[in-house]
């Protein structure tokens, strides 16, 4: 249980952090931190069921069979949005909006995964 509050802890920071972010218009790194969020808390899903998650890859196919289990294809959605983000930290080409609109998408996955653990 202690990695699960460990990972829930971090997306709890990082959801803050993020919208600290988007208000001071630092759209690169509030991208990051939403990104970390929904990361972290697919990771916590994943702890709870005693898989540890390791790389990028693991994260794309740990959702994907969240998704199919919960017969839930939002999810899949969400966490798309959520990696685009992660891919803006790197190239910054998504217009505010866009952060800002994604940025709730995270929102929106942290719920639907916070019931999971």
């Amino acid at each position: 249980m202690e990695k699960v509050n460990n990972y829930v802890g971090l997306n709890n920071k990082y959801l803050r952090e993020a919208d600290t972010l988007v208000r001071q218009g630092n759209y690169v790194q509030a991208s990051e931190k939403f990104w970390g969020a929904a990361a972290e808390m697919v990771k916590a899903v994943a702890a709870k069921r005693g898989i540890d998650l390791r790389s990028h890859g693991e994260l794309y196919q740990f959702a994907t069979k969240l998704s199919q289990e919960l017969n839930n294809r939002e999810l899949i959605r969400l966490f798309g949005l959520a990696s685009a983000l992660h891919q803006n930290f790197y190239e910054n080409r998504l217009p505010a909006e866009m952060v800002i609109d994604y940025g709730e998408a995270v929102k929106e996955l942290v719920e639907l995964l916070r019931k999971l653990v």
